[in-house]
């Protein structure tokens, strides 16, 4: 009895105590997981229509969804339905194409929408389309869909600048058809078998009407769009914020395990089936010169270095392979060839550089033929390029690996000897040469600040003057450059050229004359090279469309409106706590799909 007396008191004791006690504190949020890295060129603008800019078109990619996308891990790339319900079906000889929207889908809120979930329909994607044809959009890309001939839309803009009013974006025309709220049917004038890349793109990166007109002009820095992402922070040209998009949908990790890199594998298993996005923060910092990009990120501040400057890879990447040091911290390096051409371009409509004349293709020639691009794939890239024989580069379609033409070839003696057969001597014993009727020949050459952009610059302008050739540089950033490149207002500029999707067409157009003054800044404009570039447009992937593709590259070669360099290989830096990284050319918002060991990242900030 009296135990049981003793037990009573003890646990009414203990009730006391509990009650009487102060709660405990819940337990803390984990803290976000936040993806930091820096990109080498600021972004221009946020408008899915207008902006061409590779950095800009990252982060739209993360904003918009498109109708379709890229397998992130599917090797070879492919197409998944991005917001349709499968893929869209193809029909009548690829001139017919029916997009089924999924139900469901809803934008980030905005206050461009008064309040209301707006859901995501199939007049949004003929929308997103339309506004490629308005004027007024001032599309960057609209020479992509005019080649498609999507029915009535060439026409409804030719009215538009034909009279001076606002585009007609209300009455329907024949190439889009919407059959219901979910159903959009786009019809073409020809047959279209590519035309799926298109809508697989950051500039159909599908927008609300609401938004556009909330925001005008201004509307490239006011992104809404249905993606994983919005923007949540942006400082032009030095920072950009981006924070998981609360009204998206779910998605599910479902990427197929890699083979040949167990470690990889092993992550990618792991993540099967977690909600997408699967971290919860992206913040891009905008370093142009390569020394502090590369020095933050070896101290911790940055999860992943894209791109490895090249000056860097005899340390970092000796012999192709991670260097020791770097291995023991568990640092991952991805290899991959960027699928892009590095190239000069001569704007055709310049006095002194352009024209289709001998003298003129001569001169071209010529500064062609000073160049050696074996130096700068060894000096300044460090072996990490190829020397590029045409415009197509390896990896996509239409790629000849057995080609070789006189674009990599350098001689400096055939280059004097053109120019001496063409008037182009050294008039007045200066040591410099003048123009066939004795003015002054002066190259003046657009380039960047940077010190990757400044080697190259000093090894162009080190074999012209080897030719006798001055060379005048005119320095900008690299937005600024782009807008002059656009407008026509650049002699010559160096820059490079990333693919948007795996097939040879996408460098084919840098000379197809509609696109002059978009992709094709050397406004190059030739009748028979238009005449291939549409018929393999046309074509079905087989030896007819190879043969066309490699006419057109051939014609390129000859009238030699871009001085072609190399093809780059690029390096890729993760940090070990960067889980699932992989390289996939065509999914730009990669970060949609990789996690983070956020006490290991914790761990090594500095």
């Amino acid at each position: 009895m009296m135990c049981m007396c003793r037990l009573l008191a003890v646990f009414a004791a203990g009730l006391f105590i509990a009650a009487t006690a102060p709660a405990r504190a819940a337990a803390p949020p984990p803290a976000p997981k936040v993806l930091r890295y820096a990109f080498r060129v600021a972004e221009s603008s946020f408008d899915p229509t207008q902006a061409t800019d590779v950095y800009s078109r990252i982060v739209i990619a993360g904003i918009f969804d498109t109708a379709v996308r890229y397998g992130y891990l599917a090797r070879p790339v492919r197409l998944e339905p991005g917001v349709t319900e499968g893929l869209p079906e193809i029909r009548d000889d690829a001139t017919r194409f029916v997009f089924h929207i999924r139900p469901g889908i809803h934008f980030a809120a905005d206050p461009a929408f008064h309040g209301r979930r707006r859901e995501l329909v199939a007049a949004d994607l003929a929308y997103t389309i339309e506004r490629h044809y308005d004027p007024r959009a001032k599309s960057g890309h609209l020479y992509k869909l005019i080649g498609a001939d999507i029915l009535g839309l060439q026409a409804r803009r030719d009215a538009a600048l034909k009279n001076g009013r606002p585009f007609d974006y209300d009455t329907p025309v024949e190439g889009l058809r919407l059959v219901d709220r979910y159903t959009l049917e786009v019809r073409t004038g020809h047959p279209e078998p590519h035309l799926l890349y298109q809508f697989a793109d950051p500039m159909l990166g599908i927008l609300a009407r609401e938004v556009v007109a909330a925001y005008g002009a201004r509307v490239g820095d006011h992104p809404v769009g249905t993606g994983a992402w919005r923007l949540a922070g942006w400082q032009r040209s030095a920072r950009i914020v981006l924070e998981k998009n609360p009204d998206y949908r779910v998605e599910t990790y479902h990427e197929p395990v890699p083979a040949g890199d167990p470690a990889l594998a092993a992550q990618v298993r792991a993540l099967q089936g977690r909600r997408l996005p699967l971290i919860d923060r992206v913040e891009f910092s905008i370093i142009e010169e390569a020394q502090p990009r590369m020095l933050s990120f070896l101290q911790g501040q940055y999860d992943l270095l894209e791109q490895m400057p090249e000056e860097y890879t005899p340390q970092y990447l000796p012999h192709g392979r991670l260097a020791p040091a770097l291995a023991r911290q568990g640092l991952r390096a991805v290899v991959y060839p960027h699928g892009d051409t590095v190239f000069s371009y001569f704007n055709m409509e310049d006095p002194v550089v352009g024209g289709y004349d001998a003298a003129h293709v001569a001169l071209r020639r010529a500064i062609s033929l000073a160049q050696d691009a074996v130096v700068q794939v060894e000096r300044v890239r460090r072996g990490r390029a190829l020397p590029a024989q045409a415009i197509i580069a390896p990896e996509l379609y239409g790629y000849d690996p057995a080609l070789k033409t006189e674009m990599s070839r350098y001689d400096p003696a055939r280059a004097k000897a053109l120019l001496d057969l063409y008037g182009y001597v050294d008039r007045d014993g200066d040591g410099w040469r003048e123009q066939p009727d004795g003015s002054p020949l002066v190259i003046e050459y657009a380039t960047q600040s940077d010190s990757l952009a400044r080697a190259l610059a000093e090894l162009f302008e080190k074999y012209c003057r080897a030719i006798g050739v001055r060379v005048k540089f005119r320095i900008a950033q690299w937005p600024e450059n782009l807008k002059a490149a656009n407008a026509g207002r650049l002699q010559m500029w160096g820059i490079s050229w990333s693919v948007d999707y795996p097939d040879g067409e996408n460098l084919l157009s840098l000379g197809y004359g509609p696109s002059a003054g978009q992709s094709n800044k050397a406004r190059f404009r030739l009748p028979a090279y238009d005449a291939l570039y549409e018929r393999q447009h046309r074509l079905p992937d087989g030896p007819e469309r190879l043969r066309a593709m490699q006419d057109a590259e051939r014609l390129l070669v000859a009238y030699l409106p871009y001085k072609l360099d190399v093809h780059r290989i690029f390096t890729d830096l993760a940090q070990p706590w960067l889980i699932g990284f992989d390289r996939n050319l065509y999914v730009r918002d990669f970060w949609t799909y990789v996690d983070i060991d956020a006490a290991a990242q914790a761990r090594a900030r500095p």
